[in-house]
């Protein structure tokens, strides 16, 4: 028998599946980029975005989803809650994304293309999303009667003005990508390690879900969507099975003991395996063996 190391090569860093470091900055940089120009060309859309928020809100409470003021009431509690909620909002997003692409990219490549894949597919999605469906968040809406906690008690990431707004687009509300990457940052790191904490990046989505909610910047329905977005993600672009010599290793265990594999078979092995028993039987007949 042969045995694997307590910790397989294929959960050593792969530098083989690791591509270029100035091309992958080129391409997320590129992305960003397109992805910042697409949301600033959705602007304008003041009337529409209104429009569509009230459908948004009526089919909630058609549906029966509670109320993002129930959500809300909680945060508005404590002023210190409701400015830690804002800088979470405004502070968290983006760099946390960042450091777990810098991560994959370093300790786990081959995880590293297919959440920057998935990530990607996930973000030109929302974007197309941001064009064809402008949205005013329900901080904007009346109807909703919710405070901006942004501007009210701050940090806020948006203008005062939200139709000339020339640093975000403030009617992109569906889907909202603030939870979308959020739970891909989760889900990555639980299929790429193997701790048995690894579950409590949930709360990173868990968190989002509270903040996006409760400051009044996204509707439910804007989690609901971007959620079924990424499962569409999920499916189609599958995490390459990672094999040495045509041999799929398994993940170690929970207990990091080795995994065994046997030795694979030759052709030399094979037929010396095939002559043993010829040889033994000329050994007894000629007194080798007694």
């Amino acid at each position: 028998m042969m045995y694997a190391r307590s910790e397989p090569a294929a959960r050593q860093p792969d530098t083989s599946a690791r591509p270029p470091l100035v091309r992958e900055l080129l391409l997320v940089a590129g992305l960003f980029l397109v992805y910042k120009l697409g949301r600033q060309g959705a602007n304008g859309h003041v009337d529409e975005a209104f429009h569509n928020a009230g459908h948004v809100w009526d089919f909630e409470r058609l549906v029966g989803l509670p109320g993002e003021g129930a959500v809300q009431g909680l945060l508005l509690r404590s002023d210190t809650l409701v400015h830690l909620a804002n800088t979470y909002y405004a502070a968290v997003h983006f760099p946390a994304t960042l450091l777990f692409l810098v991560w994959m990219y370093w300790r786990r490549p081959r995880h590293y293309v297919w959440s920057r894949r998935i990530l990607a597919a996930l973000t030109g999605a929302a974007l197309a999303l941001h064009l064809l469906f402008p949205l005013a968040p329900p901080r904007m809406l009346d109807a909703a009667a919710l405070v901006d906690t942004g501007q009210v008690y701050g940090p806020t990431v948006y203008g005062d003005t939200p139709a000339t707004d020339s640093m975000a687009n403030q009617f992109a509300a569906m889907p909202s990508l603030h939870f979308g990457w959020a739970v891909m940052v989760a889900v990555g790191l639980i299929v790429a390690t193997r701790s048995r904490r690894r579950w409590l990046w949930l709360l990173h989505p868990a968190i989002t879900l509270f903040v996006i909610v409760g400051t009044a910047n996204h509707y439910w329905l804007d989690a609901i969507v971007v959620s079924a977005l990424l499962a569409v993600a999920l499916a189609a672009i599958r995490l390459p099975h990672v094999t040495l010599g045509g041999v799929h290793l398994p993940w170690p265990s929970s207990t990091g003991t080795a995994s065994a594999m046997p030795a694979p078979a030759t052709a030399g092995s094979v037929a010396a395996a095939a002559a043993a028993p010829r040889t033994a039987r000329a050994l007894a007949r000629s007194g080798g063996l007694r």
